[in-house]
């Protein structure tokens, strides 16, 4: 009988540890992405807190900027996303899309994250329209996992051309599952476009069925700034939300929450 009762035992408590080998975290990132219309403001002044009070209102991890200068006349010579991330108290990234106006003009990222790497990819784009880019950083969660964050501004004319190579190229460029991935920015694009239905073969809206207009911030009738994720499995939303000032810029801003879901096994 003693035995037996030892048998049990030993089983009882091997089982214990087979049994809780596999658990998730999550790891939760606040998104925003915000086309802050090169600094001016609906007032026709030049007013960086006002952007950086929209920014900081949300306490975001990671923020995508489009329509970005670097030390063009019209912004005064200054570096705005050096600057915004002064204000903000985030790490900033710069990546140019064109020379412009004596300086340069394109996107920026603002991070509490440090940086693995950085790179800036200029995208397809016809002769006579403005170039065009996507900036991707990748930095490491307190997991130790690698993700991969990118922002881009494709082409606003109406012929879609531009915008649907620029689209494609996108696809070539971050399609692969080397590390999970949010896109993040002003596309130009309605949810009903080619362009979006080309995207969403791969990647996965924030907003979900739910295409929340983003433009003009005024009076918003347009959905043409988005928060993707891929792979959809490694990711969950709670929160989507599109904040729109009338006077920081002509777009809202849009904030996700979302959570990268780490399976330890």
């Amino acid at each position: 009988m003693k035995k037996f009762i030892k048998i049990f035992i030993l089983s009882f408590i091997v089982l214990i540890p087979l049994n809780s080998l596999s658990q998730k975290t999550n790891t939760q990132l606040r998104i925003l992405t915000f086309n802050i219309y090169h600094g001016a403001t609906m007032n026709n002044d030049f007013d960086l807190n006002k952007i950086a009070q929209l920014i900081n209102s949300v306490n975001p991890d990671l923020v995508a900027l489009q329509e970005v200068d670097y030390k063009t006349k019209r912004s005064r010579k200054m570096d705005l996303a050096t600057e915004l991330a002064k204000l903000t108290d985030l790490i900033p990234l710069f990546g140019r899309a064109m020379y412009y106006d004596g300086g340069e003009y394109g996107l920026g990222i603002l991070s509490k994250y440090t940086f693995i790497k950085t790179q800036n990819h200029l995208l397809p784009y016809s002769e006579g329209y403005e170039p065009r880019a996507a900036l991707e950083i990748l930095f490491e969660l307190n997991t130790g996992d690698t993700v991969r964050f990118v922002t881009t501004h494709l082409d606003h004319t109406k012929n879609s051309n531009d915008r649907i190579n620029q689209i494609k190229r996108i696809r070539q460029l971050f399609d692969k599952n080397d590390y999970p991935t949010i896109l993040a920015g002003d596309f130009n694009a309605s949810p009903e476009s080619e362009e979006i239905k080309i995207l969403k073969k791969v990647w996965t809206s924030c907003s979900g069925d739910k295409d929340i207009s983003t433009y003009p911030s005024d009076k918003p009738e347009r959905t043409i700034d988005y928060i993707f994720f891929k792979p959809k499995n490694s990711w969950e939303i709670s929160k989507y939300k599109v904040i729109c000032d009338k006077i920081a810029s002509d777009h809202c801003a849009v904030l996700s929450i979302i959570s990268f879901i780490t399976d330890y096994k």
